[in-house]
C-alpha cells in the first residue's frame, strides 16, 4: 500500500476519549491515534472492510516524524474489546462507519 500524506491528529473531543483510566493514558492516546487514522482512511480510501495489513502515518503534536499506526489491527482489536469502550468512543466510530460500534 502506498503511504497516503499524514493527516494531522486532530483535537480530539473530550468525551470520545474519555476512559477509565487517567487522563492522558496510554490506552487514551491509542485510541485517539487509532480515531485519527481510521478518520483519514475513510476521507481517502473509502473502502471496507479495512485490511488487517493497513498502516496509516499521522501526524501528533511534539513528533517532528509522521507516527504509523497499524490501522488494521488497531481496530480489529478495538472490535474485540468493544466492551471496554466508553458510549463517545463507540459514537466516535460509528460517525466513521464502524456499524459494529
Amino acid at each position: 500500500m502506498s503511504a497516503a500524506a499524514p493527516a494531522e491528529l486532530p483535537p480530539a473531543p473530550a468525551d470520545a476519549t474519555k476512559g477509565r483510566g487517567k487522563a492522558g493514558s496510554k490506552a487514551q492516546t491509542a485510541f485517539q491515534r487509532g480515531l485519527a487514522a481510521l478518520t483519514q482512511w475513510a476521507e481517502q480510501e473509502r473502502q471496507r472492510p479495512i485490511p488487517r495489513s493497513a498502516v496509516v502515518e499521522i501526524t501528533v503534536d511534539g513528533e517532528t516524524e509522521p507516527v504509523p499506526v497499524k490501522l488494521g489491527v488497531w481496530l480489529s482489536n478495538t472490535k474485540s474489546r468493544r466492551d471496554k469502550l466508553t458510549a463517545e468512543q463507540r459514537a466516535a466510530l460509528a460517525r466513521l462507519g464502524m456499524d459494529w460500534a
